[in-house]
């Protein structure tokens, strides 16, 4: 999705003119959702300085300029495209456009520099390393791109940074290798920017590049699932970006730093859905044991671990593939620092005690920090599911205290998964009344959700949809028993619709892969096998446990399946401490829709069961719609009679 295309001659008169940053505001609200007056007077500045940059004849007038790309499944967007072709190919030059004044080198960090942003002194990735990974990603995703061979050329554009000369931090040694990929121009080298771009764009195309990269169909993501075989083996099957980078590179430090003074290290990493946890663990694992690391993978749930190690099984032995993937109960008896680096993913879903019965050990936070000098947890708050789920970042920072560790946190907030939408995830944190948002009435462009009134017609689309990679399925919230008499039976249905004939099996008692077995669409998987896991389409069917009365959206406990272990405790807890049970129980319903609701890499579909609910989906859909686009999508659907309700 680009916010503004033009010709040069275009773009030289709208600068002009004092047109340009008023037609890229209603541009953007229209298509991304609320603007901020930082962001305008950025472009304001810098679109002064590409003005000068190409006002130049050698550079053709019906060449294209785009700006503000946003990047496939991302959050992030490419600041200026500038599109034609050289002798042979078709071109398009990426250019990072930067207002900073002052860098920082950063020491033992691959491609991090640090600079003035906001209120202070931060860590960020290096401008050339950003640029260059923005390419790397779009052509990653961009059928067009790839089949068309067009050639990008990124590079960055600092217009008020001047250099100090040869020993400049900006232009370290330590950066060579970025810079060489994506070459750096700074305050007063604007006639260098200017000769890097006529050197790849010598022809116009009339914006006909940009065309195809907007337009050109998008390629699914690398799987992490598929991918993990060649990254143990070496390879980087992910380009990481922006926060995703400093991330890493602080981990990387940080387990490097324990190493050599014997001090415990914790790293705290705050993500929601999507925003990469699961590719960074991975890559760390990969890493820190290419370094000669004991380094483990460590969750609560299996389903990530079973999916793993069924990729796997096929180049590694099982014994080296149960030494990388651990359960969170595993450390009960470990001795201190038995492990160079423990990689803690879903890190809210930890236990207070292991065991099958909750009866070993003290705690698994604690125990996790005491058996690696350096331990990483990843971890979103609002992904509690269970009573048993005491994963907090507070009771982290108790721990590590305890044992002397030190503390450091970050935060991951680029968006990958729904489209890269940050929308939908604001948009769906305030439906389900999780927290109220800036974007309450915003649901992302390009995210495909519907509301389906038939529970049919929902399973049917995602089975079509699933025909394509295997990669769509139905979940659901627990308020069906799963029955033992039909664990490994797949007609046998245990949540029944009888009032649609509609019937479905969970998922069976006799596969730890249901994520991604053949023929596995044809049955319902719950949050315990589906969290930590995506899929390209989700299909939730949403229980009585979430109703809509009296204007609001409510939770209702009671209608949770007797066979749910989520709420087991929630009954003499009720006795002692009624207030805070419930406010628990509530807590717990709405994250579990919430996490089953942001599986969908490309799209969620839903069906209510409480037709209150359903009415109140729509209705936000709608609002959504006529507030940003006009709800011409949504107009049409319903004149077409189209299959539920699309946004």
């Amino acid at each position: 999705m680009i916010v503004y295309e033009a010709t040069k001659t275009e773009f030289l008169d709208d600068v002009f003119q004092d047109h340009l940053v008023n037609n890229i505001c209603a541009n953007y609200n229209e298509k991304i959702g609320k603007i901020n007056e930082r962001e305008v007077r950025a472009w304001d500045n810098s679109m002064q300085y590409m003005y000068r940059v190409l006002c130049d004849e050698e550079i053709p007038n019906n060449a294209g300029v785009a700006i503000e790309f946003k990047i496939p499944y991302t959050s992030k967007r490419v600041d200026f495209l500038i599109s034609g072709r050289d002798d042979s190919k078709d071109s398009v030059v990426i250019v990072e456009l930067k207002h900073w004044e002052s860098v920082e080198k950063v020491e033992g960090k691959e491609a991090i520099v640090k600079t003035f942003i906001n209120i202070g002194m931060i860590e960020t990735a290096h401008p050339s390393y950003q640029a260059w990974s923005y390419a790397a990603l779009i052509q990653d995703y961009n059928e067009n791109v790839q089949d068309d061979h067009i050639d990008l050329y990124p590079c960055a554009y600092l217009h008020n940074y001047l250099k100090s000369g040869q020993d400049d931090p900006l232009t370290a040694p330590v950066y060579r290798d970025y810079i060489d990929q994506a070459p750096i121009f700074a305050k007063g080298e604007a006639p260098n920017l200017r000769a890097f771009i006529k050197k790849y764009i010598k022809y116009g195309d009339d914006k006909e590049n940009l065309y195809k990269i907007e337009n050109g169909r998008i390629r699914p993501s690398k799987s992490l699932q598929d991918s993990l075989s060649s990254m143990l083996k070496g390879n980087r099957e992910f380009v990481m970006i922006d926060d995703q980078k400093v991330v890493y590179e602080t981990a990387v430090a940080l387990a490097i730093k324990a190493q050599k003074t014997e001090q415990k290290q914790v790293l705290v990493v705050e993500g929601g859905p999507g925003t990469g946890k699961s590719v960074l663990a991975i890559n760390l694992l990969v890493e820190l044991t290419r370094r000669g690391l004991v380094a483990q993978y460590v969750t609560k749930n299996s389903a990530p671990r079973n999916i793993y190690a069924n990729k796997l099984k096929g180049d590694f032995r099982k014994n080296r593939i149960d030494n990388l993937f651990k359960g969170s109960g595993s450390y009960t008896e470990t001795p201190n620092n038995e492990f160079d680096a423990l990689i803690v993913e879903e890190a809210h879903r930890l236990n207070e005690k292991s065991g099958m019965f909750q009866n070993m050990g003290e705690n698994q936070i604690k125990e996790v920090i005491h058996s690696s000098l350096f331990s990483i947890f990843f971890i979103d708050e609002n992904q509690r599911v269970t009573l048993k789920d005491i994963g907090s970042i507070e009771m982290i920072e108790k721990f590590a205290k305890e044992q002397g560790a030190i503390i450091t946190r970050t935060e991951l907030s680029s968006q990958f998964r729904c489209d890269g939408s940050d929308g939908y995830m604001a948009w769906l944190d305030d439906v389900l009344n999780i927290r109220e948002t800036a974007n309450s009435d915003y649901l992302g462009l390009n995210y495909d959700f519907r509301v389906f009134s038939d529970p049919n017609e929902l399973l049917t689309e995602i089975q079509r949809l699933n025909k394509r990679k295997n990669k769509s399925r139905i979940v659901a919230g627990y308020c069906w028993d799963w029955k033992k008499e039909g664990k490994n039976d797949p007609n046998y249905h245990d949540i029944v619709l009888p009032e649609y004939s509609f019937g479905m099996s969970w998922n069976l008692g006799n596969t730890a892969t249901w994520a991604i077995d053949e023929g596995s669409v044809k049955e319902a998987g719950c949050i315990h096998t589906c969290q930590g896991l995506e899929f390209d389409y989700v299909g939730v069917i949403i229980g009585d446990d979430l109703i809509f009365r009296d204007g609001q959206v409510q939770t209702n406990h009671k209608q949770r399946a007797k066979t749910d272990q989520s709420l087991r405790g929630l009954k003499s807890m009720l006795k002692t401490d009624s207030e805070k049970a419930e406010k628990l129980a509530d807590e717990i319903i709405r994250n579990t829709y919430r996490t089953l609701m942001t599986r969908g890499q490309k799209g969620c579909f839903i069906y209510c069961t409480d037709k209150e609910l359903e009415a109140y989906f729509i209705e936000r859909i709608n609002r959504a719609s006529y507030t940003y686009n006009g709800n011409e999508m949504f107009k049409m659907a319903v004149a077409e009679g189209k299959e539920g309700y699309d946004a």
